[in-house]
């Protein structure tokens, strides 16, 4: 593993959050580092949000705090382009210490659903389309979202809703185009740039790919380039679900079809309809998709998203070539057929996000379900809602949701145990944290009035 020989390196894992977790290696450790990786605690997978042990995963105190190793996931680090000095990363994935895969570590748990399509003879072909709100770069010092200043030379800052606006993807073309670039030093490939519909909002698609875990891999690696490409011109970036109460949330869609092994497309089969296979896979999407949602939202903000009159779904319902739905069959050539999955959210860790889909839709397919019929028009209009077309409602808040996934016996099946366990502590932890703390506004409301 050649590098420059001034760049130190950083390696790093994600833990369930999504959160980088990692260590600075001095220049010139790049060749060690892909023979041996680095050493971590496996504890520092199933930290909190604010890195703190959470002792009921069972990782601290009952294994001695042991390491696992951190090995490279591609053979040459890649560029940081917009830190300075320079440095190098490496994304790492983490291996228990007798070399068998660690699976409460994100990318394991993927890897370990999509081996059993394998096993099955089929091989998904994923793209994920990713959400996020630019700011001004004060809003990182005062904690509160303000959109970015323009920059194209009259300091305007944005206010208004512009989706798919030309203008102001030009005037902020020097922070999109330092992006392009930065994937491209990254082998990131990316597609289009929209402007959305939320002042500061942007989305751009990544390039699908037969590969889920590298798909999941740049997901990883680009929301951390966006975010430092921001601060160097002077904004910032969140992929934070719901930064504004007024304005949309931060999605992030997941693209996905199966192939067999001669490389044809087993949702296709000839018709508009689509075949049994696609059919049993929305099914189990359906069927799943409310006991998924601890992972699809995993914060508290995350379900701020899901209001009445937002673009976020909250029914588990599906439809042809209709946005308004959780699962949606884009109108597209039959070889190409695909399913979108609409509920989770910018916040959520792409290796878990594409990891519960998949494990949805393969919980399908292995009981050949069939899912309620598709909804037409608008799936959030209770009166016009057609009867037979959804499943059930969709977790609106935290406490639900963690219920639901812990007594979900489809994720035991399809993601481990130990994912299942270390996960599920973890958010528990989270929660009793959020709920020992006094928002402002219950200050602002009542101090003074009672």
């Amino acid at each position: 593993m050649a590098v420059e020989k001034e760049n130190e390196i950083d390696v790093f894992v994600t833990d369930l959050n999504g959160n980088l977790r990692g260590k600075r290696l001095p220049a010139g450790s790049g060749d060690k580092l892909a023979v041996d990786g680095v050493k971590m605690p496996r504890s520092v997978l199933g930290v909190d949000f604010w890195g703190s042990d959470v002792i009921d995963n069972g990782l601290v105190f009952e294994t001695g705090d042991s390491d696992g190793i951190c090995l490279p996931v591609t053979d040459q680090p890649v560029p940081a382009p917009w830190l300075e000095p320079p440095r190098q990363q490496v994304l790492a994935t983490m291996f228990n210490a007798d070399s068998t895969p660690f699976l409460a570590d994100p990318r394991q748990v993927l890897n370990h659903v999509v081996a059993q399509y394998h096993a099955r003879g089929m091989y998904p072909v994923v793209a994920l389309e990713l959400e996020f709100y630019l700011l001004d770069g004060s809003s990182e010092t005062t904690q509160r979202p303000k959109p970015p200043v323009l920059t194209d030379g009259h300091g305007r800052q944005v206010s208004e809703i512009d989706g798919y606006s030309m203008d102001e993807l030009d005037a902020l073309a020097p922070f999109f185009a330092e992006v392009r670039e930065a994937c491209k030093q990254q082998g990131i490939s990316t597609q289009t740039i929209i402007s959305e519909f939320g002042p500061g909002q942007y989305e751009i698609d990544l390039e699908h790919g037969d590969d889920p875990l590298r798909v999941a891999d740049h997901a990883v690696m680009f929301k951390r380039l966006v975010k430092g490409v921001a601060r160097k011109h002077g904004h910032a970036a969140t992929f934070m679900a719901k930064p504004y109460t007024e304005h949309s949330g931060n999605g992030m869609h997941v693209h996905f079809s199966l192939l067999d092994g001669d490389g044809s497309n087993v949702f296709d089969d000839g018709s508009d309809h689509g075949s049994g296979l696609l059919q049993q896979a929305i099914a189990g999407l359906i069927h799943t998709m409310a006991d998924s949602m601890l992972i699809l939202a995993p914060h508290q903000n995350s379900y701020r998203r899901f209001m009445p009159g937002s673009h976020a779904p909250t029914l588990a319902c599906w439809g042809y070539e209709n946005r308004t739905v959780a699962i949606r069959v884009p109108d597209s050539p039959h070889a190409a057929r695909r399913i979108e999955h609409r509920v989770a959210g910018a916040d959520a860790n792409p290796y878990l996000a594409l990891a519960t889909v998949l494990e949805g839709a393969l919980h399908g397919i292995d009981n050949k379900l069939q899912p309620p019929a598709a909804t037409e028009g608008d799936a959030n209009d209770l009166d016009n809602r057609q009867p037979g077309t959804t499943g059930p409602a969709l977790p609106r808040n935290w406490t639900d949701a963690i219920h639901n996934f812990t007594n979900c016996s489809v994720h035991v099946n399809y993601l481990g145990d130990t994912f299942v366990k270390v996960f599920s502590a973890v958010k528990q932890q989270e929660f009793e944290k959020m709920q020992r703390w006094i928002p402002d506004i219950e200050y602002d409301t009542y101090l003074g009035q009672l």
